[in-house]
């Protein structure tokens, strides 16, 4: 079986407790994380080849990121050291994050000032895979980052490569004076599949929000809304061929509601539903999606299973702490 190739820019996610008890205890958890490498940790519990590429200065920290990455089955012979710093992002927990919400600290990071475009051999790295995921947080971070990514899937797709993208959207980063719309179409044009939502649709690539969505309250209405992004995505991009689309629902404040659609160009397969009381972690259930979409349509399952598959799959992330999965492909199936 050919790999999953996933690259991205590698992250530590400082997780403090408030009202100064990251003080009082001088303890803050660390968590190693960024989109595209808990994606390839979902991959590689459930025994898929992957690949993860990222940048980090060359020291001993760096060196036992990397051995941690690599003792959880995930090939890191394209990792690259160099440049001067990791990216950081602090979120706290036990606290209302209404008023405390993430921080970053990932200015002058190796993966978006020490990679460079024109200057990496993307047909050695790529060779032996067979798939290529990256994610809407690179090109946000800067347009050197976004020319490396443009490199990259110009690469992937002349190699033959399937190419995905995560329309995942972050307002706090795109500060480098151009608008995702600006730099997003260019890349996504490349996509075979493009997983976000309706509302990241917009965001990043400036495609109106249905309008039925201001009026809907129901999963028909609304996955009558994904079916209509997904048809502008299919004609704006002719190498499309699957797109999915998430709905995760907070009812009265607490607990989650969550189902997902996926739409191909002759059909739409909707998932089951999932309801919780509440949630432990948000953070990488979208990517724990994403790495469910993959493995379906990279192991020809049918849609249907597919879709169920990945929104079980970041349904049950919200109850896991930490950045990763550690469920099993018997745990996520357990739940439809």
């Amino acid at each position: 079986m050919k790999k999953v190739f996933c690259f991205g820019e590698i992250l530590l996610r400082m997780s403090p407790v408030l009202d100064q008890a990251w003080i009082n205890h001088a303890s803050m958890p660390v968590h190693i994380g960024g989109a595209e490498l808990n994606v390839a940790k979902a991959l590689a519990g459930w025994q898929q080849p992957v690949t993860y590429m990222s940048a980090m200065p060359d020291n001993y920290l760096s060196k036992e990121i990397t051995a941690s990455i690599a003792a959880c089955n995930i090939g890191v012979e394209a990792m690259q050291f160099c440049g001067d710093r990791m990216g950081i992002y602090f979120l706290p927990q036990g606290a209302d994050l209404k008023n405390a919400g993430v921080i970053y600290d990932r200015a002058h990071a190796s993966f978006s000032t020490a990679l460079f475009p024109g200057k990496i051999n993307w047909d050695t790295l790529l060779e032996g895979s067979d798939w290529f995921h990256f994610s809407a947080i690179s090109p946000a971070l800067n347009e050197q980052a976004a020319a490396v990514c443009l490199d990259a899937v110009k690469a992937a797709k002349r190699l033959g490569l399937t190419i995905s993208v995560d329309l995942n959207y972050r307002a706090k980063l795109w500060k480098y004076g151009k608008q995702p719309a600006a730099v997003m179409p260019e890349l996504v044009v490349y996509a075979d599949v493009i997983m976000g939502n309706i509302w990241s649709a917009r965001d990043l690539l400036g495609i109106s929000v249905p309008a039925g969505a201001e009026t809907a309250t129901s999963k028909e209405q609304f996955t009558a809304c994904a079916k209509e992004t997904a048809a502008v995505l299919f004609a704006q991009n002719p190498s499309c061929k699957v797109v999915a689309n998430t709905f995760r629902f907070t009812p009265e404040g607490a607990g989650v509601h969550y189902y997902a659609a996926l739409d191909t160009r002759e059909e739409q397969a909707v998932s089951v539903s999932f309801e919780a009381n509440s949630v432990i972690d948000k953070v990488g259930s979208g990517d724990c999606f994403m790495a469910g979409l993959i493995y379906g349509i990279h192991n020809g399952h049918a849609h249907q299973e597919t879709i169920n598959y990945a929104a079980s799959a970041a349904f049950g992330k919200l109850q896991e702490l930490g950045d990763s999965t550690r469920q099993t492909i018997e745990q996520i199936k357990s739940r439809y």
